[in-house]
């Protein structure tokens, strides 16, 4: 506006009353209908090639995501044979943005064009009325070198404005998913001057009370779950697939928000305190572990970058992983590839194991922690998980029964409630148990 418009308006109007004063009307009015035909075609036209660039920067958009997409999944892409399958749907999409490209491209030239035209029009019809007036003896040769001057030097800020707007107008475009993005509303934040919860091994008990929640209509997951989870104590759950055993670990760290009901650590509700300092005093060893494509040693670090390395050394040895790194030529400076794909599935789950340690928070929770190891390492991961809890109060989501035997009070999760709860000795004298169902299916055993 000020280096651009505001100049060109004011040069505008000054070169249109020198026209009008010395040249007549006619001049004047040649000058700016020049510059209100060249601007209305600059608008009507850069208004038209708007949904060119949009179709080109989702074309973009999804040719980028195809070939990322199908790089990660490389694996799975050779499993099936499918590699002259992604070609053609990456060259389907690069079709599209072609296309959305070269109309992009013409149009800008049509622009150009069409700027060029109206000016070149303008200064052909105001030099043929200056030849005109010398012919009849009203102007002179100088006036006509003052007019065409005069008109020349308007063309320049015209074009600059042009291609200003022009410019201005893609790059809206071009961030326009950045704004959709900046006007939408966080659907779990903070409440106003919320409270940082101080979490120690005598206050970090759980309750959930009531609690329901579906991830969408006809997809009810817990159903007035009840249950506690006392402080410093090692509380399991289990159930069949999709009984609701890991959206219970969303709800505690908050991704979600439980339709009815309420959670508590201690004596105050999740929804009440500071998001960050709740998160803070949970740690997790996840179902499916994701690494980030840098060293072993910044995967473990990551549980808590304040660490040192011996802590992140002393943590790797707890989670079986010290005597595997070591071994490897570039130690604990290996990269892990692309979501860790150089490491096992055993080995990433040591990974996660070794972060939560190294998180050393009063509440832990473990989802299917160790599935993906052998019977050796996982009685040794099982031990040394047994150290790191404790007096702490965790939560252990299995569906090896062998994993939670030892836990005070195993809860059994059944159609979105607590159906059967106690110890494995108690669970397992009841023949007619889902539990005791469940463990005889794992072990072949009849009751």
């Amino acid at each position: 506006m000020v280096f651009n418009i505001v100049p060109t308006v004011f040069e505008l109007a000054l070169v249109s009353s020198i026209l009008g004063i010395k040249c007549g009307a006619a001049f004047a009015g040649i000058s700016l209908g020049c510059v209100a035909i060249y601007s209305l075609f600059t608008l009507i036209t850069t208004q038209w090639r708007t949904k060119f660039r949009v179709y080109m920067n989702q074309a973009e958009n999804e040719a980028g995501n195809k070939a990322i997409d199908s790089l990660i999944n490389y694996e799975t892409v050779k499993y099936f044979n499918n590699e002259e399958f992604e070609s053609k749907r990456y060259d389907n999409v690069l079709k599209k943005y072609e296309d959305a490209s070269l109309k992009t491209t013409t149009s800008l030239a049509f622009l150009n064009f069409g700027q060029n035209a109206i000016f070149s029009a303008a200064l052909s019809g105001i030099m043929i009325l200056a030849a005109n007036q010398i012919v009849q003896g009203n102007m002179t040769v100088g006036d006509l070198v003052m007019v065409n001057g005069l008109l020349f030097q308007l063309s320049i800020p015209l074009g600059f404005l042009g291609s200003v707007y022009r410019e201005v107008r893609q790059a809206l475009i071009d961030m326009q998913t950045m704004f959709t993005l900046m006007t939408m509303e966080t659907a779990i934040k903070n409440k106003e001057f919320a409270p940082y919860l101080h979490v120690d091994p005598k206050s970090s008990s759980i309750k959930f009370e009531n609690v329901s929640f579906d991830y969408g209509p006809g997809k009810q997951i817990l159903n007035d779950f009840t249950a506690t989870i006392p402080a410093g104590k090692k509380v399991a759950i289990v159930g069949g697939s999709g009984s609701g055993k890991s959206t219970l670990v969303r709800l505690l760290y908050r991704f979600y928000e439980p339709k009815k009901g309420r959670i508590l650590i201690g004596n105050n509700d999740i929804r009440d305190v500071d998001l960050e300092s709740l998160r803070k005093a949970i740690a997790i060893v996840p179902q499916d572990s994701v690494l980030f494509h840098d060293t072993i040693k910044h995967n473990l670090h990551y549980g808590d970058l304040k660490a040192t390395e011996e802590e992140v050394m002393q943590a790797s040895k707890m989670a079986e992983l010290h005597d595997s790194i070591v071994k490897w030529p570039q130690g604990y400076h290996t990269q892990v590839g692309e979501r860790g794909l150089k490491l096992s599935g055993g080995e990433k789950q040591r990974v996660a194991i070794a972060r939560a340690i190294l998180k050393n928070t009063p509440i832990l929770v473990f989802d299917e922690a160790t599935s993906s190891l052998d019977s050796i390492t996982e009685h040794n991961i099982l031990q040394a998980l047994r150290r790191a809890t404790d007096g702490k109060t965790s939560i252990c989501i299995a569906h090896r029964l062998s994993t939670v035997m030892d836990a005070d009070e195993i809860l059994v999760l059944q159609n979105g409630k607590v159906t059967e709860s106690g110890t494995h000795e108690t669970l397992i004298k009841n023949g007619n148990s889902l539990y005791s169902k469940l463990w005889a299916a794992q072990h072949h055993t009849k009751n």
